[in-house]
C-alpha cells in the first residue's frame, strides 16, 4: 500500500444504502451460501421475508438464483437458529446473556493460556467463515491474539493443494486462475462439478447458462470423473477416470505435449523459469504407462492433449476431485502446467487471472516480484506435519488433543466449523472433544460439533448483516465490487460477529474486554497499519484512519481496501476511483469488466517469473510410483463424496425448502456392482471399511457411476444425540467422513484424502 499522508481525504459521497432496513419493499442482497455469489432481490413486508429471487440488474450474476438462494428465507426464520449464548450445564446447553458469556470465558480461557502456553488453544474455521467479511476479516486478529500454533481449517479438507501450487508458481496463495468461460472454445472439466457448484475456487453464476453458449457458439465441454455427474451429463463428452489417479493422467497429457511436439508459444514465453526441468520430469510418464494407472487409454490421453494444445481458446480446469487425493498438490500443479504449455494460461479464452477491487495481496505492492511464500516453518506435534498457509492439517486436531505432552490442545475455538461431520474420521474427533478442559464455539447451530462445546456464542442471521465478498472477488469470472446493505435491523442485545471476535481477541491478549468495541478494533487496526507501511512514527497511519472516519468494524476494512485497491481513488490522488461509498451507491454494484491478462504484474514470486518446476514439486514427482493409485480387491468399491446443488454444507440439511423432494444421502453404485452383491434400488446396506466402522446407508443403483466405484455425499449423519437440527433429524443419512482413514494426507499440502479408499457393501442382516 502506498499512499500520500498529505493527500488522504475522505470521500465527497455519502452511503446510500442507509435507509430503515425494516422499510417494506425490495432489498438487493448478495447471497453468502456457496461461492456463487449471487445478487437477490429480497422482498419483505414488516420483519418477514416474503420473496426471493435473482436480481436481473446485477452486473456479476445477472439475475441467477439457485435454490439456496431461496433458503435465506427458512435460514433467517429457523427456529432452531440459535438467539442466545449457550453454556453447557449437567451435560445441557442452556441459554445466558452476552456479558455472562463473555465472563465465562474470561474465567475458563486466559488461565488455561497463563498455565499452558498459548499452544494449548487450537483455532478451527469452517467454510461459512470464507462467505462472511466479519469472519474472514476478524479471525485471523483472533489467531494473532491468541498466539498459537494450532491452527485448522477446511481448507486442508478441500482446497490446499491448489493453494500451495499457486503459491509457489505465481507468488500467492490466491493466485488462482480460473477459466475464461464466456471465450473459451474449448473446457475440459477434471474431478469437477460446476453445474452444481457453480464455480470452486472459480466464482461462476449460472454455469448452465453460460456452458449453453459455449456450446452454441460451437465450442466443446468435456467431463473427467469417475461419476456421470450433471456437468457431464450436459457434456459433449464424459471420460471415465480411477478414483485417486489424476496424476497419471495429467503425467500423460504433460508428455505428450512435450513428445508431439505441442508446446505452444505465447506472451509469457519471456516469464517463465523451468521449462526444460518439467520437459525431464515427466519424460517418463508416456500415456502408454500412464493408462493401466488412471483407466484412460493412452490414444485418448493424446487426443485430449492435442485438443488442448491445438484449440485456439481452451483450458484444463480441475477442482475438489483432484485436490482430495494422495497427490493433490501434484494434480493441481500439472494443470496449470499444462494449459502453460498449451499457451492457455494468462490469455482470453484460456485460464486468466481476475484483478479484484479489493483484498487481493497480488495487486499490492511493487508489480511483478515479491517475497513469494514460506513454507514448513513448523511442523505439528505429534505427526510433524508441515504448516501451509499458517495451517495445519484438519486431520492432526484430534491426534493433537489426545496425546500428552508440552504443548498439547487443552482448548479449542471453533469458528463456523463442523469437524466432527466434515473431517475423516468424526467419531474419533467426537471422542477427542470429550477430553477437552474448555471448548467455545461461535455458531448458529447447534450442531454435530458445537454439541460438545461449553459455551456457544451465536450470530446475526445473513440477511441482518452486511456483505462484502473478501476471497471470491479474486476467483471470479468477471470483475465487479458489489456490497449489500443489512436487509433488517439486528434484534436485541445481538453483537455482530465482528464485535465478538475482537472482544475475544481482547480477552486471549489479556487486555480489557469491557472496552467499546470501537475503540479495540481501531486499536487492532492501528498496530496493523504501522506495521503493514512500516510507519515508524505513526504519521500515515493516523492519517489513513482520520481519512476512514467514521466508519468502523468491516465497512472501516472495506473502504480501506478498495481506495487503496487497483480501482481506487487512493484517498484523492484519484478521485473517480471507488470507495466504499462510491459502491454502496451502485444499487447492484459495479461491472469492472472481463478478465484480462495480468502477467507479469500479478507475479509476486522472488524471481519475478512463474516458477513452472518449484523444487518441492519435482522431487515429489520423482517418487509418485511409489504411491500407486488406491486398489480395490476383488469384493471392495473405491468410495468418492459429491455435493448435490441444495446441500452444499451440512447445516443446509436443516432448511425445509432445501430439504424437501427426494432423499439426497443415498450411496450411488453401477448395476453391475449391485447385482454382485444382491442388491436393488432403494434397499438399505452396509458399507465398512477395513478398520471395522461401519454405516448403514441407502442405495441408488445407476449406471452414471464407473464399475467398482460408489459414491456417498459430504456432510450427512445427523442422528448424534444432543444436537438441535430438527429438520435434519428426520432424514439423517450417513456420514461419508466416519469410514475415512485420518492418517491419509497429501504430503505436500496436508489435505485430507476423501477419494478414493476402499470399502465393503453388504446386505443388511436378517
Amino acid at each position: 500500500m502506498h499512499l500520500d499522508p498529505i493527500r488522504m481525504t475522505a470521500p465527497e459521497e455519502t452511503p446510500m444504502n442507509t435507509r430503515d432496513t425494516n422499510t417494506p419493499g425490495a432489498h438487493y442482497r448478495i447471497c453468502p451460501l456457496c461461492e456463487a455469489c449471487c445478487g437477490l432481490q429480497v422482498q419483505t413486508s414488516g420483519s418477514r421475508v416474503i420473496g426471493i429471487r435473482g436480481a436481473r440488474d446485477d452486473p456479476f450474476s445477472q439475475g441467477f438464483l439457485c435454490p439456496k438462494g431461496v433458503a435465506l428465507k427458512d435460514l433467517h426464520e429457523d427456529p432452531d437458529r440459535l438467539r442466545q449464548p449457550m453454556l453447557r450445564r449437567d451435560g445441557h446447553h442452556v441459554p445466558i446473556g452476552w456479558d455472562q458469556a463473555f465472563e465465562e470465558i474470561e474465567r475458563r480461557l486466559r488461565p488455561l493460556i497463563e498455565a499452558h502456553g498459548p499452544d494449548a488453544v487450537a483455532l478451527s474455521f469452517g467454510n461459512p467463515a470464507a462467505h462472511k467479511v466479519g469472519l474472514l476479516a476478524y479471525t485471523p486478529r483472533l489467531a494473532r491474539a491468541l498466539g498459537t500454533r494450532n491452527v485448522f481449517s477446511a481448507s486442508t479438507l478441500d482446497q490446499m493443494p491448489k493453494q500451495l501450487s499457486s503459491a509457489l508458481m505465481y507468488g500467492h496463495w490466491l493466485s488462482i486462475p480460473v477459466p475464461d468461460l464466456p471465450r473459451t472454445d474449448l473446457l475440459v472439466v477434471l474431478g469437477a462439478n460446476p453445474m452444481v457448484s457453480n464455480g470452486s475456487l472459480w466464482t461462476v453464476p449460472d454455469f448452465r447458462g453460460k456452458a449453453q453458449r459455449l456450446r452454441e457458439r460451437g465450442g466443446r465441454l468435456i467431463v473427467i470423473d469417475p461419476r456421470r455427474t450433471e456437468t457431464a451429463a450436459v457434456a459433449d463428452e464424459h471420460l471415465f477416470i480411477r478414483p485417486g489417479s489424476d496424476v497419471w493422467l495429467l503425467l500423460g497429457l504433460a508428455h505428450t505435449l512435450f513428445d508431439e511436439g505441442l508446446v505452444r508459444s505465447s506472451p509469457l514465453d519471456p516469464w517463465i523459469r523451468g521449462l526444460e526441468e518439467v520437459r525431464s520430469a515427466v519424460a517418463g510418464y508416456p500415456p502408454e504407462s500412464t493408462a493401466r494407472h488412471c483407466g484412460i487409454a493412452a490414444a485418448e490421453q493424446r487426443r485430449l492433449a492435442r485438443l488442448l494444445a491445438t484449440t485456439p481458446r481452451a483450458s484444463l480446469y480441475a477442482r475438489i476431485g483432484s485436490c482430495t487425493q494422495r497427490h493433490g498438490t501434484l494434480n493441481s500443479w500439472l494443470v496449470d502446467v499444462i494449459n502453460i504449455l498449451c499457451g492457455q494460461l494468462d490469455q482470453p479464452g484460456g485460464a486468466m487471472f481476475p484483478k479484484a477491487a479489493a483484498f487481493a495481496v497480488n495487486t499490492q505492492g511493487r508489480p511483478g516480484s515479491g517475497r513469494g511464500v514460506s513454507l514448513g516453518r513448523r511442523r505439528s506435534r505429534v505427526s510433524g506435519a508441515p504448516e501451509v498457509f499458517g495451517e495445519l492439517p484438519m486431520v492432526c486436531l484430534a491426534e493433537e488433543i489426545e496425546t500428552p505432552g508440552e504443548g498439547q490442545v487443552r482448548a479449542l475455538i471453533t469458528v463456523a466449523s463442523n469437524p466432527v461431520l466434515s473431517a475423516p474420521n468424526g467419531p474419533r474427533l467426537a471422542r477427542a472433544l470429550d477430553g477437552l478442559d474448555f471448548m467455545l464455539s461461535l455458531d448458529i447451530y447447534l450442531n454435530e460439533t458445537t454439541r460438545h462445546a461449553d459455551l456457544i456464542l451465536p450470530a446475526p442471521s445473513p440477511l441482518e448483516d452486511l456483505h462484502y465478498d473478501i476471497a471470491f472477488g479474486q476467483l471470479s469470472w468477471r470483475n465487479h465490487a458489489r456490497y449489500s446493505a443489512p436487509v433488517f435491523q439486528r434484534s436485541g442485545d445481538m453483537p455482530e460477529e465482528w464485535e465478538t471476535l475482537t472482544r475475544i481477541a481482547a480477552l486471549a491478549s489479556g487486555a480489557d474486554w469491557r472496552q467499546p468495541v470501537a475503540e479495540l478494533d481501531t486499536d487492532a487496526l492501528r498496530q496493523e497499519l504501522r506495521h503493514q507501511l512500516k510507519d515508524a512514527d505513526g504519521a500515515q497511519t493516523e492519517a489513513l484512519l482520520t481519512a476512514l472516519t467514521p466508519r468502523i468494524g468491516p465497512e472501516r476494512l472495506i473502504d480501506l481496501a478498495l481506495r487503496s485497491g487497483p480501482y481506487g481513488d487512493q484517498f484523492g490522488l484519484k478521485p473517480d476511483g471507488l470507495t466504499l461509498a462510491r459502491v454502496q451507491a451502485a444499487p447492484h454494484g459495479i461491472d469492472l469488466g472481463e478478465l484480462q491478462s495480468r502477467v507479469p504484474e500479478l507475479l509476486r514470486t522472488p524471481s519475478g517469473r512463474i516458477e513452472l518446476a518449484p523444487a518441492p514439486f519435482i522431487e515429489a514427482l520423482a517418487a509418485v510410483e511409489d504411491a500407486l493409485p488406491p486398489n480395490a480387491g476383488p469384493d471392495e468399491l473405491l468410495l468418492i463424496g459429491r455435493r448435490d446443488i441444495r446441500s452444499g454444507n451440512s447445516w443446509m440439511h436443516n432448511l425445509p425448502v432445501l430439504a424437501k423432494g427426494p432423499d439426497r444421502s443415498a450411496l450411488i453404485l453401477h448395476p453391475d456392482d449391485a447385482h454382485q452383491r444382491g442388491l436393488r434400488d432403494g434397499d438399505r446396506a452396509l458399507l465398512s471399511n477395513a478398520a471395522g466402522a461401519t454405516l448403514e446407508v441407502l442405495l441408488q443403483i445407476s449406471d452414471e457411476m464407473m464399475p467398482g466405484v460408489a459414491s456417498l455425499p459430504h456432510g450427512w449423519g445427523h442422528e448424534l444425540p444432543g444436537t438441535q437440527l430438527s429438520v435434519a433429524q428426520l432424514r439423517p443419512g450417513a456420514n461419508l467422513n466416519a469410514l475415512l482413514d485420518e492418517r491419509l494426507r497429501d504430503p505436500l499440502s496436508g489435505n485430507a484424502v476423501l477419494s478414493g479408499q476402499a470399502v465393503t457393501l453388504s446386505a443388511l442382516p436378517a
